[in-house]
């Protein structure tokens, strides 16, 4: 199979030549001696409205090379472009940034070839990627972690948390260290993605609790539900601590379904990237307090695409970061 390349001037005139005598563009392609796809891609960008002329063609041709030529990105915007990725921004997420502050367009797709042509010179662009795992499948619905005293299906949730119009529907679950260490309780809100995480000694239902209510008491008046993974850290052995949440912060709590992740995809996708910077098996006594705002202050500093590449704190406190960014590329 031949690749693909450009065809010259005079290459265009024997196009002309050899379709003005009826070939068929294969025939066409085997004369010349390049692929049937240079051939078909030749007449659909450069015919013109009185057909295919081989000058105009070579116009129309040169034209679109210039253009291309012209929009080369700077130096500097890769440099600046290299810092988000460094400060785990996606290349999704740079390419709505760049585009709302007026910054030179850069596709996404632009953006993950610079980081592998990085890799393959020995750069380390790459290990600022977020990590995809294939996810286990569970096979079978029993439920094996005893029942949930005075749960409320998620089922019975209003409806109008599905819509995120409002702030105050909140997402909650762990992320596990070491087994039998401190955990990370993690809340988001469904709105704007606002994402908090709290240490806790460990995954008891008390400690949870505890951790939960210290937290979020400060933001009572935009908590207005909580969805719960079925996990045990939210049930006490003789008390129900989640209805002690709900009585503490005057919020409506429900559990979802077993083995139902879905139903709090927003929370798993939210564990996800937290797992950038803690994977599986990290100890979290480890960390700081401070270490774990950091992380979680990067978190909520991402512009997102589901926001209009605004960041969750823009929409939950307030906090704009646009001019941090624009000037972050311009200082580059």
């Amino acid at each position: 199979m031949r690749a693909y390349h450009r065809l010259t001037e005079g290459q265009r005139n024997q196009v002309y030549a050899l379709k003005k005598a009826g070939l068929k563009q294969y025939a066409i392609a085997d004369q010349i001696g390049v692929s049937k796809s240079t051939i078909s891609r030749e007449f659909k960008r450069n015919t013109g409205l009185r057909g295919y002329r081989p000058k105009q063609a070579h116009r129309l041709a040169c034209a679109r090379q210039a253009q291309i030529r012209r929009t080369r990105i700077s130096d500097a915007t890769w440099t600046g472009i290299e810092k988000m990725i460094c400060e785990e921004l996606s290349p999704e997420q740079i390419t709505g940034h760049l585009k709302d502050i007026g910054e030179p367009s850069v596709s996404p797709e632009w953006i993950y070839q610079h980081i592998y042509a990085d890799k393959r010179n020995g750069g380390d662009l790459h290990t600022h990627l977020r990590c995809q795992k294939q996810r286990r499948k569970r096979y079978g619905s029993t439920e094996r972690r005893g029942q949930i005293k005075n749960r409320v299906s998620i089922e019975k949730r209003p409806a109008v948390v599905d819509l995120r119009s409002r702030i105050g529907d909140w997402e909650a679950d762990t992320v596990i260290g070491k087994q039998g260490h401190s955990v990370l309780v993690t809340l988001v809100e469904r709105k704007t993605r606002f994402t908090v995480a709290i240490k806790a000694v460990n995954k008891t239902a008390r400690a949870v609790t505890d951790a939960i209510c210290d937290y979020l008491k400060p933001y009572q008046e935009r908590v207005l539900t909580l969805t719960y993974d079925n996990g045990r850290e939210f049930n006490g052995r003789e008390f129900a601590y989640h209805e002690e949440i709900a009585r503490e912060l005057t919020a409506e709590g429900f559990f979802a379904h077993p083995y139902h992740s879905w139903e709090r995809g927003l929370n798993e996708n939210t564990n996800g990237l937290i797992r950038q910077y803690i994977p599986k098996g990290k100890d979290i006594d480890d960390l700081s307090d401070e270490d774990v705002a950091e992380i979680i202050e990067k978190i909520n500093k991402r512009p997102r695409k589901c926001l209009g590449f605004k960041t969750p704190n823009q929409l939950f406190i307030g906090l704009n970061q646009h001019v941090e960014l624009a000037s972050r590329i311009r200082a580059a």
